[in-house]
């Protein structure tokens, strides 16, 4: 998605791939309400996904990366407390780390389940 629905001159922007987070949440809107910067824990969360309370889906909490890895992206997650301010909301939680390399183009994922 990322190649595809961005321009090459824009590709390497980290908004661009957040972008593309975003165009995911379209798919799954009736079922999610979406955050950006979520003050969470210790910072900022890049994007969150709460679920709608009658869903039954888990809460999403994604951390973007560059030049770093996705594990790097989860160990931010945790090392903030980022779910912390999701732990009254009654739901599993996703931990995502994603991460880009410019040079390479390729993405990297990790994700972790955690109960809420």
């Amino acid at each position: 998605m990322h190649a595809e629905e961005t321009s090459p001159i824009n590709y390497n922007r980290e908004e661009c791939l957040r972008s593309i987070i975003k165009l995911a949440y379209y798919t799954c809107r009736d079922h999610y309400l979406k955050f950006e910067e979520l003050p969470t824990g210790k910072g900022f969360a890049d994007v969150v996904y709460l679920p709608k309370h009658d869903s039954g889906w888990p809460a999403l909490v994604i951390e973007l990366k560059w030049n770093n890895s996705a594990q790097g992206a989860i160990d931010q997650i945790q090392d903030k407390q980022y779910p912390d301010a999701l732990k009254d909301y009654g739901s599993e939680i996703i931990l995502v780390g994603i991460n880009y390399d410019p040079k390479t183009k390729k993405h990297e994922c990790k994700i972790i389940r955690i109960n809420g």
